[in-house]
């Protein structure tokens, strides 16, 4: 049995589109066009490549984008200012400050001042809070693209058996929280793995559904995974480059291995990385309409 591939790069387009008409309606029929600002400080080649990438996508979808690059030695407080001044802009209903930050800024304290009613990335405690309990006005962009990579795949996820493997504040917990929500795609027994767990692999073969973000190339490896089970490979790892020099990129899932026991798999690259920056739109088109009273 070889695995089915979960394609996040197409699932990614189908929501793309759907999210090109809803932006249409909100111009036509509330003149209302939704705005995302980036903030990038300092000069980190990933943080550029990424926020590059959400500019770009903005702007495919007709929402109004602006970019905000600080030098690196911009201080804690002007950055503070600077988010403060986009909390009271109304062309802006989402706030995106991209991290890493440089040492001397505190990350916490950035990410804490930016209204929660624009935090699209859904990091600000109101928000983690709210999907604590149900409530969310916005799920976290890397969780929610999982959670729709299995429901527009056709995997059931009530009743079942999930096990996450990670427990970061990005991925591990947020999609746990997510997944056994008493609602429609949740409803699922979830068991969280972590660099403590003392027998990873009991746990991972009992999982119908195996979620892996632990940062470590092919540290899942098939004998720790069920037949017919489907797995979402989070990580992404550079593990040397080309003769051409470009990067060549693996999972933390052994994928070859792995694919030809599971149910159904995704790739690294064209897993689970598109739908981040499709969620982070999404959020931000939401964010739109929660401002206008018309969510």
């Amino acid at each position: 049995m070889t695995a089915q591939i979960i394609s996040g790069t197409e699932i990614a387009k189908q929501i793309r589109e759907e999210l090109k008409e809803e932006i249409a309606e909100l111009k036509e029929k509330h003149n209302l066009t939704p705005g995302l600002a980036t903030v990038l400080v300092g000069e980190d080649p990933a943080s550029q490549v990424y926020v590059g990438q959400k500019e770009k996508t903005s702007q495919a979808l007709d929402i109004y984008s602006e970019r905000h690059d600080l030098p690196a030695d911009t201080s804690e407080e002007e950055l503070l200012a600077l988010v403060d001044k986009l909390n009271k802009d109304p062309k802006i209903h989402g706030i995106l400050v991209q991290l890493p930050l440089p040492k001397h800024i505190d990350t916490t304290k950035a990410l804490y001042a930016i209204d929660p009613k624009k935090d699209v990335d859904g990091f600000h405690p109101v928000n983690v809070g709210k999907l604590m309990i149900g409530e969310p006005d916005y799920l976290p962009c890397t969780p929610h693209g999982i959670q729709q990579l299995l429901i527009r795949s056709g995997t059931k996820i009530e009743g079942a058996e999930v096990v996450v493997v990670g427990r970061s504040n990005i991925v591990g917990k947020p999609i746990a929280n997510i997944l056994l929500q008493k609602k429609d795609g949740a409803n699922a027994t979830v068991t969280i793995c972590h660099t403590r767990t003392k027998d990873m692999a009991f746990h991972t073969r009992r999982a119908d559904i195996l979620i892996v973000a632990a940062g470590k190339p092919k540290a899942i490896t098939a004998d720790m995974v069920k037949e017919g089970a489907v797995v979402i490979d989070v990580g992404v790892n550079r593990i040397g480059k080309t003769a051409e020099g470009k990067a060549i990129l693996c999972g933390d899932v052994d994928f070859e291995a792995v694919k030809e026991k599971a149910k159904a798999i995704t790739p690294v690259p064209g897993g689970v990385g598109p739908m981040t920056i499709t969620m982070l739109m999404l959020n931000t088109v939401r964010a739109a309409k929660l401002a206008a009273g018309i969510a």
